[in-house]
């Protein structure tokens, strides 16, 4: 496997100087790859990879980590990253597979299939914070990698912006918890919603603010949802039997094999 010679990267050389540096290493294709929703205790985790091409194509007007963009800034590099990206993918793992297999397991899988999903076969990977392992390419793991790689900060605001469009839907499925606004995360007004209403299925009951309002802290963690709650198999929304299927929101779903055994795609070559 080929890895890149030590390089040089300069800060002022802006958030695609680590891609044009690996390109002038030999590796052509550089995909990011980043997540959204691990902090939140509802709705789902969501991955995403992206390739950007060379050049101005591949340079998009203000494109930096999700978390510092408004939303209507997120929403039109959204719909730049899918009209210029030489290949994206979304993964979508819902709250209880979370729930089933543990936070971490689960964000490693979700990034993994994402970027076994890409159209485009990248030559090189990098990720935001920790590295994952078994992708078959180079990669490394970058130190707030969505403010300092394009293809990262691509794959952030697809993910972020899917997952944002999903609590948006959630809310109207469960009204009273106030998904539309803080996305699943624990802020004062979802916590006193809890408290009022009680956890819905779209909360993670291995988290411990969850378990506790749902009166199942004493359990380990994985045995927190309760059954009638459904696990797995009772999610699936299509595919074969135990996967959960599903799409983006707002963007048609494009034929793709399947990866894995439970996760939703979405992906597309620019």
């Amino acid at each position: 496997m080929l890895t890149p010679p030590r390089t040089v990267i300069r800060r002022e050389g802006g958030i695609y100087a680590m891609e044009r540096a690996l390109r002038r290493r030999g590796f052509p294709h550089v995909a990011g790859a980043d997540e959204a929703g691990r902090g939140a205790c509802a709705g789902p985790l969501v991955a995403a990879a992206a390739v950007l091409p060379e050049g101005r194509r591949g340079e998009i007007d203000g494109l930096t980590d999700s978390k510092l963009l408004t939303p209507a800034a997120r929403e039109r590099i959204y719909a730049e990253v899918v009209a210029r990206a030489l290949a994206y993918a979304v993964v979508v793992i819902p709250a209880a597979e979370v729930d089933a297999r543990g936070l971490h397991v689960c964000n490693l899988a979700a990034m993994r299939r994402a970027l076994a999903s890409l159209p485009v076969v990248p030559d090189y990977v990098l990720t935001d914070g920790f590295g994952v392992d078994g992708l078959g390419v180079p990669g490394l793991a970058v130190w707030k990698g969505d403010q300092v790689a394009a293809c990262v900060a691509a794959a952030s605001v697809l993910a972020k912006v899917t997952r944002d469009r999903i609590m948006v839907k959630l809310e109207e499925q469960h009204p009273g918890y106030g998904f539309a606004e803080h996305k699943g995360y624990i802020t004062a007004e979802h916590s006193a919603a809890l408290e009022r209403h009680g956890p819905c299925p779209e909360h993670r009951f291995s988290y411990v603010n969850v378990a506790t309002v749902s009166g199942r802290a004493g359990r380990p963690p994985r045995s927190r949802r309760p059954a009638h709650l459904g696990g797995i198999e009772s999610m699936a929304h299509g595919g074969r039997a135990g996967s959960t299927v599903g799409v983006a929101l707002g963007e048609r779903l494009r034929p793709s094999a399947l990866v894995g055994e439970d996760v939703a795609m979405e992906g597309g070559v620019g």
